[in-house]
């Protein structure tokens, strides 16, 4: 694989990240260590580094297996990202939130499971609407300045809330945010309407999960088979199989799996863009670094762009219609296409 830098950073990251919410079996669903080590082992020959968990991930198992495998690896050629936010245990009111006193909490249990004295990207898991930005920020400078997170990150909150964040960050020279993690995929195309743009602005790169759409994309709906959670019915309406069908007939004037076609677009967006492919088998993981080597066309770009094409709502689509309707600035908007 490839190395991309992770946002405005010099950190250096494989052009694929590994998810790993599936490492460990609570749930009745999942790979046990033996496997997850067999993906991680995987990965890492074919120049993975990136690797993706959550404190809340299989109830800690899924860092526990990380830690023990990373044990018996050369720790420093892993970039190793880990969240905090939601409830991993019930002893006290702070327990979850994105407050500093559970920040603290949060990754000092992650220490301990992972097996390691400092996590490489914390992300914060998901806004809680609570606590205040710079609360946020602040903390996450100091578990940086103490060594004990390299990077900071964020996932699953609202552009504003990020834009603000930076902009503070920057003004009172803490750590910014390096990455931004969202859903993201052909047909979860809502991003694209603030907190991409915000993430170009700010030069941060975008960690896509559920790229696959919960595994829509691959076709296996339209085959009749079912998914793992309910939630993911949730993307099996109409438009959702017509762009799926486009997705397949791409896949095969490639000869490529469907899957290869759906990670690609998400890489070939124009802005920095790594997603995240899980895998709880080895198979499925030696198809998703296939994608590398796949190159879509700009034919094949536009085709899968149309029918995937969701409204950017006001001001975007007011803001584009009025600039092509009156030409309001001047041609501008062509002069720069055309650059």
């Amino acid at each position: 694989m490839k190395y991309k830098l992770l946002g405005r950073s010099g950190l250096k990251v494989s052009e694929l990240c590994l998810g790993t919410m599936g490492f460990g079996t609570e749930g009745g669903w999942g790979a046990d260590k033996d496997i997850s080590f067999k993906i991680m082992d995987d990965f890492a020959n074919a120049g993975g580094n990136f690797l993706d968990t959550a404190n809340i991930y299989k109830l800690g198992t899924s860092e526990k297996i990380i830690g023990e495998y990373l044990s018996n690896q050369d720790r420093d050629y892993f970039v190793l990202a880990t969240k905090y936010t939601l409830k991993d245990n019930t002893t006290n009111p702070n327990a979850s939130g994105n407050n500093r006193k559970n920040m603290m909490r949060s990754v000092e249990e992650s220490l301990k499971r992972l097996k390691t004295d400092f996590i490489d990207v914390l992300y914060l898991h998901i806004w809680d609407d609570v606590t205040p930005i710079d609360e946020v920020l602040r903390g996450l400078d100091d578990l940086i300045r103490q060594g004990k997170v390299n990077y900071a990150a964020i996932s699953d909150t609202p552009a504003w809330v990020v834009a603000k964040g930076n902009t503070l960050a920057e003004l009172m020279g803490w750590s910014q945010f390096i990455a931004l993690q969202v859903e993201y995929s052909l047909i979860q195309r809502t991003p694209e309407r603030e907190l991409i743009p915000m993430a170009k602005h700010f030069g941060m790169t975008v960690t896509p999960w559920a790229p696959l759409a919960g595994g829509a994309l691959t076709g296996k709906y339209l085959r009749g088979e079912q998914g793992r959670i309910k939630a993911e019915s949730v993307r099996r309406d109409e438009n959702s199989e017509k762009i799926t069908k486009v997705v397949i007939e791409i896949a095969d004037e490639l000869g490529v799996t469907p899957a290869h076609v759906a990670l690609k677009w998400t890489m070939q967006q124009g802005f920095s863009c790594i997603p995240i492919v899980g895998a709880t088998k080895v198979e499925q993981l030696h198809d998703n670094l296939k994608t590398v080597d796949v190159k879509l066309s700009d034919d094949q770009l536009k085709r899968l762009d149309e029918v995937s094409a969701i409204k950017l709502g006001f001001p975007g689509d007011f803001l584009k219609e009025e600039a092509v309707r009156t030409n309001s600035f001047g041609g501008f908007y062509d002069r720069v296409e055309k650059r």
